[in-house]
C-alpha cells in the first residue's frame, strides 16, 4: 500500500521566502488536524494496551492474589514455616579431597621379608572369614609367572628395592642432562672442544652433493675442451679442496702446471696446496718456467723460514727482475740500516721513478747526502709533492727554518710548471701529518702556501675558520695557529677572527701566546671591548694586577664611556679588596656613564660590604631613573627580607611587578615570601596570576608544582605537572622534575618519554644521569654526566651533581678533573648554582669554591 513520498521533490531548487511561508501554513494545518484526532487516537491506544495485558499478564500480576493473602498470615504462622534445608547427602555437602600418601620403600621391603606378595587387603578375605582364601595353597596366586624376573633377587624371588632406586636415579640423570642441554644459556657441551671437533669435520662446504657432482662434470668438460685454460684447473683444484679431497686437488693442480707452464696463477695455487718442502720444489720449478715473475719470487721468499735464505732468494730475484719496486722493498726490509742504505742507492738507480725508495734512502743518509738524494729524486720525479715536503722537513730538522718557506714556495711553482694540479685538501692533510711529526715550520709554511688556493674572495673568512676548526678536531694545533695567523694578516680589522684566534689560544695555547695575540688584537680593533677585557682578565688571573689595571686604563682611552670596561675595572678592584677604589670608580661611572647595570653593581657592592643604608639609598636613587629594571626591585625586596621587614619586602615586590609584570624571578620571589610566612593560599594565587600574565612559561609552572609538593599535596602537584606538560611539552626543566615526581618503578618510562621530547636538553640528560646514579649504575651515570656537561657547560647544577657523584663513587683524579673542567667552563646558570653563587656571603668565592659549596648542599634524595 502506497502512503505517498516522504522526501522533497524540489530540494535542489532555491528555497525562497514564499516557500518558507507556504511551509509554515502547511505545518499549522497538520498541527490543527492532529489535535482534532488526538483524543480518539489516545483512547484506541489505551484499549489496545489493556487487551494485551489481559492476554499476557506479568509474573508480578499472576501472584498478586497470593501476595494479598500474605497480609492475613500471623506472626506465629510465619515463624513456624520450616527452613529450606540442603537436600544433598553429607558427602556432597562437605566434599573432602582424597588424600594419597606415597609409601616408602622400607614398607615394601619389610613386607617382602615376611613373605607376603600383596600390600592391600583382598575384599574376599573378609567375605570368607579371616585370611582364608577360596583357593587351596594359602597365599599362592593361581596364575604363576606374574612376577617379572628382572627385579627379583636371585634365588629368593624377592623384589630388590636397591636396584629399583638405582634405575630410578639413572633415569632421572638422563632426563636432567637432556633438559639442561635444551635450556637457553646452559649447555653440557664443552664449547672449545666442540669447535675443534667441528673444524676437523671435513668437508666444510655448504653446498648440496648434487651441485658438487654437477660442478665436477662442468669443470671436467672445460678442462677437456680447453686444457690450456688456467682458471679451469684452479677452479677444479679448489672444488676438490673444499670437499675435503686434498690429494685429488694437488694431483689436479700439478697436472694444470704441466698443461699451463706459463701461468703464474696456476703455479702459485700449486705452491699453496702443497706442503712445505714440496711447495719449495714447485716454486723452484715455477721460477725455471717464469724467471720474470715477481709474485713467484715473493712466494718463494715467504716459504723460507731462515732470514739468510729469504735474503738469498730476494737477491737472486733482483738479478732477474732489477726494476721491481716490490722486490727491492722486501729485500731492504730484511737488511740492517747500513746494508739497507747501500741497497737503496742501487734500488733508486734501477727504479728511478719510485718515490718511496728515494724517500727511504734520504731518511738513511746524512744531512748533506740526503739533500743530494732529494735533489736527484726531484730531477727524476718532478711531479711528486712528497719529495719537496720531505726536503722541507729535512731542512727544519737541521735548523734551516728560513729555507723551509722557500722550498714550499718553489714546490708549488715547480709542480704547477710540470702540469700538476695543486689539491688544497691533500696539502692540508700533508701539513697535519707534518704537525703530528713535529715539523712545525714545514706545516706552517705549507698552510701559508696553499690556504688561499681555489677559494672565492667572499668565501675566504668562512672557509678558513672551518679549516681551523677541522685542524683543531684532528689535533693539528700548529696548523690551526697558522690558519689564524694568515687570516689575521688578510683581515686585520675583523673582530670575529681575532676573537676566534684568542679563544683558540686560551684553550690550546699558553698564557704568553694569548697575551701577545690580544696585544696585537687591541692595536687593530681598539673598539672591541671584549678583547681588552680578555687581556685584562688574563693578566689578573696570572696575579699581575697592575698590568691588568694598565690594560683597562688603555681600554678607557679607546672606549671612554663603555659600561663593560667600567664594570670590569670595578670587579678587578673589589676582587683585590680595594673597596674604596671600586666605590670611586662606580661613583665616576654613575656620573659619566650612568646605566641600570652600573647602579645595580653599586648597590651590590654596598650590600655585600654590609652598608645596608647606603645600599638602600642607592637603590631608591636608581629606581627613580630605571624603574623598569627588575633586578633593582629584587635587590630592594631581598634587602628588606634580610632585615626581616616582610611588609616592606612584599610592597617592593608588588611595586616591581606593576612596572615589570613579565619578570619571572620577581613573581617567584613574591610567592616564596608568602610561602615563608605561611600564606600558602596567597602564594598559590600569586603563581596563578603570574601564569595568566606569562602564559606557557615553564619556570612558573615548575614553581607551582614545587609549592604544592613542599606543602605535602603530592596529588595536586602531579595534576599541575600534567597540565604544565600539556602547555609546555618541550620544556626540559619540567620533564626533569616530572621524572622524580613518579614512583621509582615508573621513572624509567617517564625518562624515555622525556628523552623523546627533549633529546638534547641538559636538564633532562642530568635527570637521566641522576636516575642511573640512584639505581647504582655507576658507569652509565658517569657517561650521562659527561654528556650533560658537554651539551651545556654553563649549567652549574650539572657540574655540582657531577662533582658530588665523583666524591661518592670516583677516584681523587676524577674529582680533580671535574673541578678543573668546571673552573675552565666558568658556569653562571642553574637554580642551585645561583642560590649559592649569588648569596652575598659568597660574593668573593671562586668557581672551584662555589662548586664545593653547592655539592655539599646536595642530598641524594632522588
Amino acid at each position: 500500500q502506497f502512503n505517498g513520498y516522504a522526501g522533497s521533490l524540489f530540494s535542489s531548487g532555491p528555497y525562497e521566502k514564499d516557500d518558507e511561508e507556504a511551509d509554515a501554513i502547511y505545518a499549522a494545518l497538520d498541527k490543527r488536524m492532529d489535535e482534532r484526532r488526538k483524543e480518539r487516537r489516545e483512547q484506541r491506544e489505551k484499549e489496545e494496551t489493556e487487551k494485551y495485558r489481559r492476554e499476557r499478564p506479568k509474573i508480578q500480576q499472576q501472584f498478586s492474589d497470593l501476595k494479598r493473602k500474605l497480609a492475613e498470615v500471623t506472626e506465629e504462622e510465619w515463624l513456624s514455616i520450616p527452613e529450606v534445608g540442603d537436600a544433598r547427602n553429607k558427602r556432597q555437602r562437605n566434599p573432602r579431597y582424597e588424600k594419597l600418601t606415597p609409601v616408602p620403600d622400607s614398607f615394601f621391603a619389610k613386607h617382602l621379608q615376611s613373605g607376603e606378595n600383596h600390600t592391600s587387603v583382598d575384599p574376599r578375605q573378609t567375605q570368607f572369614g579371616g585370611l582364608n582364601t577360596p583357593y587351596p595353597g594359602g597365599l599362592n596366586t593361581p596364575y604363576p609367572g606374574g612376577m617379572t624376573p628382572g627385579l627379583m633377587t636371585p634365588g629368593t624371588g624377592e623384589l630388590d628395592m636397591r636396584k629399583i632406586g638405582q634405575a630410578r636415579n639413572t633415569l632421572m640423570d638422563m632426563r636432567l642432562s637432556q633438559v639442561s642441554d635444551s635450556v637457553s644459556g646452559q649447555t653440557v657441551v664443552d664449547p672449545k672442544g666442540y669447535l675443534t671437533d667441528l673444524n676437523s669435520m671435513i668437508p666444510t662446504h655448504g653446498g648440496d652433493i648434487n651441485d658438487i657432482k654437477k660442478a665436477r662434470l662442468l669443470l671436467k668438460s672445460v678442462r677437456e675442451t680447453n686444457p690450456h685454460h688456467p682458471p679451469a684447473w684452479i677452479a677444479s683444484a679448489r672444488l676438490e679442496e673444499v670437499t675435503g679431497k686434498l690429494q685429488v686437488a694437488r694431483n689436479l693442480i700439478m697436472k694444470g702446471t704441466e698443461m699451463c707452464p706459463k701461468s703464474e696463477d696456476v703455479w702459485l695455487e700449486a705452491a699453496r696446496l702443497q706442503p712445505g718442502d714440496t711447495a719449495k720444489a714447485v716454486v723452484a720449478q715455477a721460477v725455471r718456467h717464469l724467471p720474470q715473475s715477481v709474485r713467484i719470487y715473493i712466494r718463494a721468499a715467504e716459504l723460507e723460514t731462515d732470514i739468510r735464505a729469504k735474503k738469498r732468494v730476494l737477491r737472486k730475484a733482483l738479478e732477474h727482475v732489477p726494476n721491481s719496486v716490490r722486490l727491492w722493498k722486501a729485500a731492504v726490509e730484511l737488511e740492517e740500516p747500513e746494508d739497507a742504505r747501500i741497497m737503496l742507492s742501487r734500488a733508486v738507480e734501477c727504479c728511478p721513478t719510485s718515490v718511496e725508495l728515494w724517500l727511504a734512502l734520504a731518511r738513511l743518509e746524512t744531512y748533506e747526502n740526503a739533500r743530494k738524494v732529494l735533489n736527484k729524486a726531484r730531477e727524476n720525479i718532478p711531479t711528486d709533492r712528497h719529495i719537496w715536503i720531505t726536503a722541507a722537513k729535512l731542512e727544519e730538522a737541521n735548523g734551516n727554518t728560513q729555507m723551509v718557506e722557500k722550498i714550499i714556495d718553489r714546490a708549488i711553482t715547480s709542480l704547477r710548471a710540470n702540469g700538476v694540479e695543486i689539491n688544497r685538501e691533500q696539502w692540508i692533510q700533508d701539513a697535519e701529518e707534518c704537525d703530528k711529526a713535529g715539523s712545525v715550520a714545514a706545516c706552517q709554511a705549507i698552510m701559508r702556501a696553499v690556504i688561499g688556493i681555489g677559494i672565492e674572495e667572499e668565501d675566504r673568512k668562512h672557509t678558513w675558520m672551518e679549516d681551523a676548526d677541522s685542524c683543531v678536531a684532528h689535533n693539528a694545533l700548529e696548523c690551526a695557529r697558522a690558519i689564524y695567523a694568515y687570516a689575521l694578516q688578510v683581515f686585520p680589522s675583523k673582530k670575529s677572527v681575532w676573537l676566534r684566534a684568542a679563544y683558540f689560544e686560551k684553550n690550546h695555547g699558553t698564557r704568553e701566546s694569548l697575551e701577545a695575540l690580544l696585544q696585537r688584537a687591541v692595536a687593530h680593533c681598539p673598539k672591541a671591548e671584549v678583547l681588552w677585557l680578555m687581556g685584562a682578565k688574563s693578566k689578573w688571573l696570572a696575579g699581575d694586577v697592575p698590568a691588568a689595571r694598565s690594560i683597562l686604563a688603555l681600554a678607557f682611552q679607546a672606549n671612554p664611556n663603555s659600561e663593560e670596561i667600567w664594570l670590569a675595572a670595578v670587579k678587578l678592584e673589589s676582587e683585590n679588596n680595594e673597596y674604596e677604589r671600586a666605590r670611586r670608580l662606580l661613583a665616576k661611572a654613575r656620573s659619566s656613564a650612568p646605566t641600570a647595570r652600573v647602579f645595580m653593581k653599586s648597590v651590590k657592592l654596598e650590600w655585600v660590604l654590609g652598608n645596608i643604608a647606603a645600599a638602600q639609598e642607592l637603590c631608591e636613587e636608581a629606581l627613580k631613573h630605571y624603574e623598569d629594571f627588575p633586578k633593582l626591585w629584587m635587590m630592594k625586596g631581598q634587602i628588606e627580607e634580610q632585615k626581616e621587614l616582610v611588609e616592606k619586602a612584599r610592597e617592593a615586590y608588588n611595586q616591581g611587578l606593576k612596572k615589570c609584570p613579565h619578570s619571572i624571578p620577581l613573581w617567584v620571589l613574591l610567592s616564596r615570601l608568602e610561602e615563608k610566612v605561611g600564606q600558602l593560599t596567597r602564594a598559590r594565587a600569586i603563581l596563578e596570576k603570574s601564569r595568566l600574565k606569562n602564559p606557557k612559561n615553564p619556570d612558573l609552572w615548575l614553581e607551582s608544582v614545587r609549592l604544592e609538593y613542599r606543602a605535602g599535596l603530592k596529588n595536586i602537584a602531579n595534576t599541575l605537572m600534567a597540565k604544565a606538560l600539556q602547555e609546555c611539552p618541550n620544556s626540559g626543566i619540567l620533564w626533569s622534575e616530572a621524572i622524580f615526581l613518579e614512583a621509582r618503578l615508573q621513572r624509567k618510562t617517564k625518562s624515555v618519554d622525556a628523552l623523546k621530547k627533549c633529546e638534547h636538553d641538559p636538564h633532562v640528560l642530568l635527570a637521566v644521569a641522576k636516575l642511573f646514579w640512584s639505581e647504582r649504575k655507576i658507569t652509565k651515570a658517569r657517561e650521562w654526566f659527561h654528556r650533560t656537561v658537554k651539551i651545556d657547560s654553563d649549567l652549574g647544577d650539572a657540574w655540582a651533581f657531577f662533582y658530588k657523584f665523583e666524591l661518592q663513587h670516583g677516584t681523587e683524579e676524577q674529582q680533580e678533573e671535574v673541578r678543573k673542567r668546571c673552573e675552565n667552563a666558568e658556569p653562571r646558570h642553574g637554580e642551585l648554582w645561583c642560590d649559592v653563587s649569588k648569596d652575598i656571603q659568597n660574593w668573593q668565592k671562586k668557581i672551584g669554591e662555589i662548586l664545593v659549596l653547592v655539592a655539599a648542599k646536595l642530598k641524594n634524595t632522588f
